[in-house]
């Protein structure tokens, strides 16, 4: 796994490679033909129906956790305010039960809050995993289809709208989304 930083790196390293291989394609190739577009592909992963269904099933599928998950915080939360209306009241063998249910629970919860935060990560990358793979497949089959020479993905220092190929290639998504789910827009 890399951290954020590393991801940077990584980026900025993409950046330059691309910058170079534009350079080198330009300087190589002086004929009018040659077609670069660009791709925001951060933009298409915030908006491809593929990815949105992919959160709206991951939403579903860790809707029963999240509700129990937040059943048992409200009953902490409801044993702290007995613990604290009754303490001057409660027998100690009784004050120390509670206390120890408190503890219980809390660890119960921060066990549960973790082991549920990392299955929704493995599972949320998973799916933004399958999505990418549509993504760039729709990206390069676009470029063919329309003859590209060079697609360059963001981040870009700058990209003129003429050559942003961003809002057709989500279209492209779309209407594969629609015909493989069979649903209308």
């Amino acid at each position: 796994m890399t951290g954020p930083a590393q991801a940077r790196d990584i980026v900025r390293a993409l950046v330059l490679l691309i910058a170079f291989a534009l350079s080198a394609v330009a300087s190589a190739q002086t004929s009018p033909t040659t077609r670069i577009g660009y791709v925001d592909m951060k933009r298409l992963l915030d908006n491809a129906p593929q990815v949105v269904a992919g959160r709206q099933k991951l939403e579903k599928e860790f809707a029963p956790r999240d509700a129990s998950l937040k059943a048992d915080e409200k009953h902490l939360q409801d044993l702290h305010d007995r613990q604290q209306r009754e303490a001057a009241t409660m027998a100690s063998t009784d004050a120390d039960a509670l206390k120890r249910e408190i503890d219980a629970l809390d660890r119960s919860i921060k066990r549960n809050r973790d082991s549920m935060r990392n299955d929704l990560k493995s599972r949320s990358d998973q799916e933004l995993d399958k999505s990418w793979r549509e993504i760039n497949d729709a990206v390069v089959a676009f470029a063919r289809e329309k003859g590209y020479d060079l697609i360059v993905p963001s981040p870009v220092v700058y990209a003129s709208p003429s050559v942003d190929i961003t809002d057709q290639v989500l279209e492209r998504l779309n209407r594969q989304y629609r015909a493989r789910s069979g649903s209308s827009p």
